[in-house]
């Protein structure tokens, strides 16, 4: 959906936590939105830092919400890749695609659960110390003072969830509702692509159906709110209108799997092997500019680039092993393998075949069996491979 040079702020449960650059932009405009939201519950200072602490607040319900997708996922057997927090709020990266309408709704449904719950958490909190009027009117009650500072946040908090989970509950592709859609239709009729097709058909027509809203706000109304609509539209119809082409290509190849077009022979360099020996033997007789890893067993231990051994000082390199320099995968979602009796459509959209341009197909093991190339994918949906 977006480049993966994300900036990582931490890891949660294993998971990698990151922002764009985008996501800095957003903040920025939030709290200079939110500032003046609170002018009414106090001073200006104050509310500059009310305002702060509500955009963090925002953010990190947000990626609680994306944790739910991550979680379940993980618990069905889906790696994840990472989240990211960016322009349109966050995005969970699954390693792979469900394999069962029942995951795919369970995965869907778990962050607007979650979004839900802060939603009420934060609404009930509210009332405990005021009532529920001022929570619902946050931002024009008289009440100041510690009390009315925290009621304004949790009823913010309480409202931007709520729309939030309203959003993403449209049923059009790539919003959570569109996947709980794309699950339902999936277990009608057996069909992950034919639903997914719709899906995305609904997403097609929800997006452009507010860059319609939008362009009407613009003309009808003097804010800035259209713009940001009619942005959000598009970005929806785009990502729809790759989804569905998506689910095209992977129907062309619905009958392949990984070991239908992969080199069965990978060259591979061992993990004890010197970075010298490697750059003699490896890099500069082939040329490549990077090797899959394996231990003395054939596992696939990681990713060795050229560019790592050069950065090691010469002199040290007949000392040094591979696997001090290598990129580790230990099949923990890293992108870097996939299964040899996968389909072949999972391969679409993985970041390590995007990265690489090939991905390292191993057995149930984890042994190295071969490598999967860009240019074999293309192939693929060509129609060219024989079968």
């Amino acid at each position: 959906m977006f480049g993966g040079g994300s900036l990582q702020l931490a890891r949660i449960f294993g998971i990698r936590i990151g922002v764009d650059w985008s996501w800095f932009i957003v903040l920025f405009l939030l709290i200079w939105q939110l500032s003046g939201y609170y002018e009414s519950v106090a001073p200006a200072s104050n509310a500059f830092v009310l305002a702060t602490v509500s955009a963090f607040a925002f953010f990190l319900s947000i990626l609680l919400h994306e944790l739910g997708h991550a979680v379940v996922a993980i618990r069905n057997g889906i790696p994840i890749l990472g989240i990211d927090l960016w322009l349109f709020g966050g995005v969970a990266k699954l390693g792979r695609d469900s394999d069962s309408p029942g995951v795919e709704f369970r995965v869907a449904i778990a962050g607007p659960l979650v979004t839900l719950a802060i939603v009420l958490v934060c609404f009930a909190l509210g009332m405990a110390i005021s009532n529920a009027d001022q929570v619902l009117e946050s931002s024009r009650f008289d009440e100041g003072g510690v009390r009315g500072a925290t009621t304004a946040v949790l009823g913010y908090l309480a409202s931007i969830n709520l729309i939030v989970l309203l959003f993403n509950l449209i049923p059009g592709f790539p919003l959570d509702g569109g996947r709980i859609a794309r699950a339902i239709v999936w277990w009608r009729t057996g069909d992950r692509n034919r639903s997914t097709r719709l899906a995305a058909r609904l997403g097609r027509w929800v997006g452009w159906t507010l860059v319609g809203l939008g362009l009407l706000m613009l003309l009808t109304a003097s804010t800035g709110g259209g713009i940001w609509l009619a942005f959000i539209g598009f970005f929806l119809a785009q990502a729809a209108s790759s989804a569905e082409a998506e689910a095209t290509f992977a129907g062309r190849i619905e009958h392949l799997r990984v070991s239908d077009v992969m080199d069965a022979e990978p060259v591979a360099i061992p993990a004890t092997l010197t970075l010298e020996r490697a750059e003699d033997e490896f890099f500069l007789r082939y040329g490549w500019s990077w090797f899959p890893v394996v231990d003395a067993g054939g596992h696939l231990v990681g990713v060795v680039s050229h560019e790592a051994v050069r950065g090691v000082p010469e002199h040290v390199r007949p000392g040094r092993p591979v696997a001090s320099v290598m990129a580790r995968d230990d099949g923990d979602g890293s992108g870097l393998r996939v299964g040899l009796e996968e389909p072949l459509e999972t391969l679409l959209g993985r970041e390590g075949l995007a990265r690489l341009g090939a991905i390292m197909a191993v057995d149930r093991e984890g042994v190295l069996r071969g490598i999967v190339t860009v240019d074999a994918v293309r192939r693929a949906l060509r129609g060219t491979v024989p079968v």
